[in-house]
């Protein structure tokens, strides 16, 4: 019989600027000072990547790699190069699925057509961009250091380098961000040629300067109305120019789903490389040490990174499976809930009647809109 095959993630976790609304696990240079060199963190992940392979080897376990997405942080201010060399190692150690995806996350100012280049030929077949906003103040808020325009010529190099697949991020429902700055930037979005998008609700997280600023009453609390109603426009114009939603907060064109990602949400199995990196493996999930230092000299005592463990219980893994799932257009099956709550959720107009005739939960544009109150109802 095949093995069953894998997911990597590898976090890369520095950062030019720390952008105020993010709590992500990364690091500027001043925040990191002389404990971490960035010019040779991708040998450090290199370490990790054959220590996990020589792990799952011992355990006769060994699985073939369907995807690897590099994320952050920015990965790419570490060099095409570099990741190039993480990519082989990659090979190396676990071989990669012919088809494999890979995909790397970039900022505009983080990569350039030589480094496009550099990766398409070392084998990333997937360009994920840092957009957020096409409007200036939008981006003056995020803290953002690009200038608009510059994504989108990231995205247009991208494919000239010859990515078949290219993404870029938007955030919508910032403090004076208006529907026409929405618009603008879908525009602009679409005028790129990408044939994915991605696009999140600006959530204001504890201990970060957007927080900050907005307790201190220099910027408004984001409206919730507001994001609601910028959602149904993203969803609108997408939807008439062919990126048809796959998952709550994703849109893809004909080919253009993230594997990796559907990995995640289909609760499949994962290794994350990389400081604080979480991975899953047959119902077991772990996690790795978060401060780069103190995972870099693990990795120097010939350690496994980890911080902690858990094996989840038949009952936690239904519950993300349906967590995960509901929030998909593939949807769940109506035998893992109780039926009269989809009914019901059905007659509300938040759960696809059709779908569901046919067996599957699966959301409406306004259940997506509620999808966290619609889990709820769905896990009593």
């Amino acid at each position: 019989m095949t093995a069953p095959g894998l997911s990597l993630y590898v976090h890369v976790p520095f950062c030019a600027s720390r952008c105020g609304y993010c709590d992500f696990n990364t690091y500027t240079a001043t925040e990191l000072g002389n404990e971490v060199s960035q010019e040779t963190f991708h040998r450090v992940l290199i370490d990790e990547v054959r220590l996990a392979a020589a792990q799952l080897a011992r355990a006769n376990a060994h699985r073939t790699v369907q995807t690897v997405f590099f994320g952050g942080g920015t990965p790419t201010l570490i060099g095409a190069g570099a990741l190039a060399e993480v990519l082989r190692a990659v090979d190396a150690e676990f071989g990669l699925a012919a088809d494999a995806e890979i995909t790397t996350e970039a900022n505009p100012e983080s990569i350039d057509q030589a480094g496009l280049e550099t990766l398409r030929a070392a084998g990333f077949t997937r360009m994920s961009i840092g957009m957020q906003s096409a409007s200036s103040h939008v981006l003056r808020i995020l803290d953002r250091r690009h200038t608009p325009g510059a994504s989108t010529q990231v995205a247009r190099a991208a494919r000239q380098a010859g990515f078949a697949h290219v993404n870029l991020d938007l955030i919508y429902g910032t403090p004076g961000e208006s529907e026409d700055d929405l618009r603008r930037s879908l525009d602009e979005v679409l005028a790129a040629g990408v044939d994915h998008v991605s696009a999140y609700a600006l959530i204001v997280e504890e201990g970060t300067g957007l927080a900050r600023r907005i307790r201190a009453g220099e910027l408004p609390m984001p409206d919730q109305d507001v994001a609601a109603a910028r959602y149904e426009v993203i969803d609108e114009v997408l939807d008439q120019a062919g990126l048809e939603w796959y998952e709550v907060s994703n849109w893809a064109g004909p080919g253009g789903k993230c594997r990796h990602n559907r990995a995640y949400w289909g609760s499949e199995d994962w290794w994350g490389i990389g400081p604080g990196a979480h991975s899953h493996l047959d119902g077991v999930r772990w996690w790795n040490l978060k401060h780069p230092r103190t995972y870099a000299d693990a990795l120097a005592q010939g350690r496994i990174p980890e911080a902690g463990r858990e094996r989840l219980t038949a009952a936690e893994r239904r519950v993300e499976q349906v967590m995960l799932g509901v929030r998909t257009r593939t949807g769940i099956d109506i035998r893992t809930v109780d039926r009269r709550t989809a009914e019901g959720l059905r007659d509300r107009g938040l759960i696809d009647a059709g779908r569901l005739a046919d067996g599957s939960i699966v959301l409406t544009r306004q259940g997506r809109l509620l999808a966290d109150a619609v889990i709820r109802e769905l896990l009593p």
